[in-house]
């Protein structure tokens, strides 16, 4: 179940990625502060990093934030200004996050 998709700017990179406001938050688990998801990350083609990364997704000035586990992400997949994200919740005997990473070229 799809929570969002977002198309990266150079913020998203350097900073945190800001979930959009139009996100499908009912599929994360309520919480205040902040959360850690473990998330498998794989490309449009279905290559995955070695290992789930951990995203720490948090609170800043109202708006859900990924911070520390991110910056990870986006180096090691690689990731540019204008590239897709779609992060979602997977139910297959058991929540998973994944998030799928398209690039933009």
């Amino acid at each position: 179940m799809e929570i969002f998709t977002k198309q990266l700017n150079s913020i998203d990179l350097e900073r945190g990625l800001v979930l959009p406001r139009d996100s499908n938050l009912e599929h994360l688990q309520p919480f205040h502060g902040t959360i850690e998801l473990s998330t498998i990350v794989e490309s449009s083609a279905g290559t995955r990093l070695p290992d789930p990364v951990t995203i720490h997704c948090s609170t800043r000035s109202g708006k859900l934030e990924f911070t520390r586990g991110w910056r990870d992400i986006a180096r090691d997949a690689g990731l540019k200004s204008g590239d897709i994200v779609t992060f979602y919740r997977e139910i297959n005997g058991g929540a998973q996050y994944k998030m799928r990473v398209r690039n933009a070229g």
